[in-house]
């Protein structure tokens, strides 16, 4: 794209005066770099994907509360990982971080256990063991 159609849509960036740095072309042909403050393809997409991480936020949090897992996977939602990163965080297995996710195996963990997801989590133990979902 040649730099003077680098797009200007209004978007998440221009809302918080901020601009992201792109490549384009100038009148010689040559790569320069040039500041966008949106496209309105990408500012839907992005859109669509904080959406969608705050469902699945929302549902890990009902789940919590319901009893039906534990808080590691509210905080793992929260935070943007998948079972895939957060295991490699705390040094686990996925099967053993997994098997943490079930409140009856939560409640027996360790705080050395419990004192990895909370570092990773920029957590408290305590915050961690007593969280509300109200």
């Amino acid at each position: 794209m040649k730099e003077n159609e680098v797009p200007q849509d209004k978007g998440n960036l221009s809302k918080s005066n901020m601009k992201e740095l792109v490549y384009a072309t100038d009148e010689k042909g040559n790569y320069t770099t040039a500041l966008s403050t949106g496209w309105e393809p990408k500012t839907i997409a992005l859109s669509n994907s904080i959406d969608e991480i705050n469902e699945r936020i929302a549902i890990a949090k009902e789940q919590v509360k319901n009893g039906q897992v534990s808080p590691i996977v509210y905080f793992m939602e929260f935070s943007k990982m998948d079972i895939g990163v957060l295991s490699s965080y705390v040094g686990m297995w996925q099967w053993r971080v997994k098997r943490h996710f079930k409140p009856t195996i939560f409640a027996k963990l360790s705080d050395t256990i419990l004192q990895k997801y909370a570092e990773i989590f920029n957590i408290s133990v305590h915050e961690l063991k007593n969280f509300k979902t109200d």
